[in-house]
């Protein structure tokens, strides 16, 4: 079943056609990757999907419903999240509260009952620090719950960022360079999670450098060029595809 669907997407930025003309699907349960050279406009269609930036044309559905037009919180009202290329953690709050953020949307009770601490409040609060627990336990952190964010490694402080993504219980994860950075241990932690988070339902819109990363997770990777997709297919397909040889991988010899 289709999740995402992105159609004729277009952003410019002056006279550079930063995305030009980009439609692919991304399909529930799915971990697709989005590749291809520097430039080539891979955050800028993350940026587009969660509204960070409207586009100058084209169509952004989920599920069916066009979102393109609307603010970021409310894209991820509708299912969509995502982490960025700089880790952007609260560096003096504890690991669970800045997982706690991540479920501002997900709790509601009012004011009052807050500032009066009823019991429904109080409740309503046990119950997010438990799924928060919980989600650092899934991200292989379940020790470092209480460990200030600043104090964390930079493998740690990147899968504290995917906890917090889920934390909003998203259909869609956007997850844009998720192993900047990390060493071959920790990037194949981000691996396991990315397969085990597509596994329990979540579809996965990877944006990464690390080839090898990509072509062992996903299950269909759309290729860009200079804003325009030159490929899409399997990590086979794509991986044999003459442009995308010369493109993104490098000529022959």
């Amino acid at each position: 079943m289709t999740l995402l669907a992105l159609d004729t997407l277009a952003k410019a930025f002056g006279g550079v056609r930063a995305v030009d003309g980009v439609s692919f699907d991304v399909k529930a349960g799915e971990v697709h990757g989005l590749i291809g050279p520097n430039g080539a406009g891979k955050t800028t269609v993350i940026n587009l999907v969660s509204g960070l930036l409207r586009p100058d044309g084209g169509k952004i559905r989920l599920e069916g419903l066009e979102i393109q037009a609307l603010a970021p919180h409310r894209i991820t009202a509708c299912g969509i999240a995502r982490t960025f290329q700089s880790i952007r953690l609260f560096p003096d709050l504890s690991a669970r509260d800045n997982v706690l953020v991540g479920r501002h949307l997900l709790r509601h009770p009012s004011l009052l009952a807050r500032l009066l601490g009823l019991p429904s409040a109080a409740a309503e609060q046990r119950e997010a620090e438990e799924a928060a627990a919980e989600l650092l336990r899934r991200v292989g952190l379940g020790g470092r719950q209480g460990e200030r964010g600043g104090n964390l490694s930079y493998g740690e402080q990147r899968r504290v960022e995917i906890a917090r993504a889920l934390a909003s219980a998203p259909k869609l994860l956007l997850l844009d360079e998720p192993t900047a950075g990390m060493n071959p241990v920790e990037v194949e932690a981000v691996a396991e999670l990315i397969r085990k988070v597509a596994s329990e339902g979540h579809a996965v819109l990877l944006v990464e450098h690390n080839v090898r990363l990509v072509m062992n997770v996903c299950h269909r990777i759309t290729v860009l060029n200079f804003g325009r997709v030159i490929a899409e297919g399997s990590p086979a397909e794509v991986g044999a595809h003459p442009d995308v040889v010369a493109a993104y991988l490098g000529h022959a010899a």
